[in-house]
């Protein structure tokens, strides 16, 4: 007598978020970015997704801690959904956020120093003026060189910090797992 295969386990949309700390309009985000397979239909319209999500949804999550875009982990999950090995796309991209992260290093390192360098030169100026008499602080930010200087790479710093990549604007978190999620 041959055994029924085991009953597949759903998770409601509301207890997938849950598990995996995110919010069900996170979920259905996923789902338009294609990393997420649509879910089935319960009788009354729920979406039920398949316990395996919850790998699939702590993969993603993982993986926008260090750095990868939504494009992008719908472009390396569709190529092995497919069956495809996108490992070697997948190192190389993380070696590109490295290269990103060594350079906005670097530039916050040059503006660190340019900056102890100004309250320096502040701090001088404030040192001969009274506590209620101008100092002109910000003027002297706009202020011209005496001599004209190549620029630093604090000055370079300065104005490439509104173009910072949404990797130095996004957190890394990082959460233990009991489980590692290969890709």
């Amino acid at each position: 007598m041959k055994e029924a295969p085991p009953k597949q386990k759903y998770l409601r949309s509301g207890e997938l978020a849950r598990l995996a700390g995110v919010s069900t309009d996170t979920l259905r985000h996923y789902e338009g970015k294609g990393l997420l397979v649509r879910p089935r239909r319960s009788e009354n319209r729920y979406r039920e997704y398949l316990a395996s999500d919850l790998d699939r949804v702590r993969l993603v999550r993982s993986a926008l801690g260090i750095g990868f875009s939504l494009d992008e982990l719908a472009r390396i999950l569709s190529v092995r959904d497919r069956g495809g090995a996108p490992c070697h796309q997948v190192r190389a991209l993380a070696g590109t956020k490295l290269e990103e992260i060594e350079t906005q290093l670097s530039e916050l390192s040059a503006l660190r120093d340019e900056l102890r360098r100004l309250l320096k030169n502040w701090d001088s100026v404030l040192a001969k003026k009274s506590p209620s008499e101008r100092a002109g602080l910000l003027e002297l930010l706009a202020a011209k060189p005496a001599k004209a200087t190549k620029p630093t790479k604090a000055t370079k710093a300065l104005g490439r910090r509104k173009r910072l990549s949404r990797l130095a604007q996004t957190p890394i978190k990082r959460k233990s797992e009991s489980k590692e999620t290969q890709w």
